[in-house]
């Protein structure tokens, strides 16, 4: 006897990834008599001891809260059944496989799928081993400055600068960015998502050769040989040009002058109030503590710290969104422009697409687009090829499962 299983409607490896948001777990049984009543299985997680977890609940909009065993009965004919897999808030993985979905029957194991809970971490906290499979996705992507890096590099530049700042889509249109960054990521090692530089506290492991470079007197970051950033190339330059400014020790100091997360989660509880923190702590922690391109919106994503800050300043959108239950775009609350267009710029409105994703080159858009369509998912649907700025808000599903976007931070639940 044996049950076939597949997650994310998918029979692929790559589909194989979970967060703390609901995935479809299809179950059917194979190799069985096809007279009787179904047989009742059991699912559970196996996990490595420093591994990921799993809660398990029927697909009904009604079922219980997730558990970590669920009993599912299978019909023998071999039809399926699907319910739903969720990683376990505070138990992410740390490796590829490190968790898996068992099914029982009589306590025999009959069924065993390898899954990983993979969501964003404090970079921080990462192990050497997530440190060194997200700095050699990042190299790979750069490619020496012949990657597919450049797209991304030439997404945030002056021309681009009303796209992305300066009002309301100024969350949204990072997020979409990073997304996009991180399923590129992801198509060469899909163990990695991107980690986030929590600058409001010192970050001592993310500042060394072994990881983001340690900065000597030149204000070039230097990286251990290892490291494949070693050879990371933008602009035709080698190298990332990070001078930490006088009197700031990144080892021991927080950026300098940014609030706190408690301050920037008490900005208030409408987004309109919330959007300040694009000045501080966002621009603060751009400008503060070092000097080179990172503290210039035309330069900035020159450096590979851009996307760790823009990373924490994307959990702190989630951090106030769960806080305050501003996930639906039909709450006014939620964000700042309503489905009718305003005087807002195009392109921060509620139904408008997002450039360079919706490769619109006419005015007030920017004259070309690079990189193309934001990239699919293999666990995911949403947000789609040309996302829009609504379809950046309800990133976990929580007002509509169809909704998630396949991401999730290792401390909002």
């Amino acid at each position: 006897m044996q049950v076939d299983i597949t997650i994310n409607n998918s029979s692929g490896r790559q589909a194989r990834y979970l967060t703390w948001a609901a995935s479809p777990l299809r179950l059917r049984l194979a190799d069985v008599p096809t007279l009787g009543p179904p047989l009742t299985v059991t699912l559970a997680s196996e996990r490595d001891p420093a591994g990921g977890d799993l809660l398990f609940s029927a697909a009904s909009p009604t079922a219980p809260k997730p558990t970590p065993t669920l009993k599912v009965a299978l019909p023998r004919n071999g039809s399926s059944v699907t319910v739903r897999v969720y990683g376990r808030f505070g138990r992410p993985s740390v490796a590829d496989g490190d968790v898996r979905v068992v099914a029982r029957f009589k306590g025999n194991v009959i069924g065993k799928l390898p899954v990983m809970v993979r969501v964003r971490k404090n970079a921080t906290r990462l192990s050497a081993a997530e440190r060194d499979r997200f700095v050699a996705a990042l190299a790979q992507l750069n490619d020496r400055g012949t990657g597919r890096f450049a797209d991304f590099r030439n997404m945030h530049v002056l021309a681009s600068t009303n796209e992305a700042h300066g009002a309301a889509g100024f969350l949204p249109w990072h997020r979409a960015y990073l997304l996009d960054l991180e399923r590129e990521l992801q198509a060469i090692d899909p163990s990695v998502a991107l980690p986030y530089w929590r600058f409001d506290r010192p970050a001592a492991s993310l500042f060394t050769r072994e990881f983001l470079g340690e900065t000597d007197a030149l204000g070039n970051a230097e990286f251990h040989p290892a490291n494949p950033l070693t050879f990371w190339t933008t602009d035709g330059v080698l190298g990332v040009i990070r001078r930490a400014q006088p009197g700031f020790d990144p080892a021991t100091m927080a950026a300098r002058g940014v609030f706190s997360e408690a301050d920037t989660l008490a900005l208030g509880t409408n987004f309109a109030a919330f959007t300040a923190m694009e000045g501080n702590p966002h621009g603060t922690a751009h400008v503060s503590s070092f000097s080179g391109p990172i503290t210039s919106v035309p330069t900035a994503a020159r450096d590979p710290l851009f996307f760790l800050l823009h990373c924490n300043v994307d959990r702190l959108w989630a951090r106030w969104q769960r806080k305050n239950k501003r996930f639906d775009p039909a709450t006014p609350a939620s964000y700042a422009s309503g489905a009718t267009p305003t005087s807002l710029r195009v392109g921060h409105n509620l139904n408008d697409t997002m450039w360079p994703w919706n490769g619109v080159i006419t005015p007030p858009r920017p004259v070309n687009a690079p990189g193309g369509a934001l990239s699919g998912s293999p666990t995911v649907s949403r947000p789609g090829p040309q996302p829009r700025v609504r379809d950046m808000l309800d990133y976990q599903g929580s007002v509509a499962p169809a909704s998630v976007l396949g991401f999730a931070y290792d401390d909002v639940s």
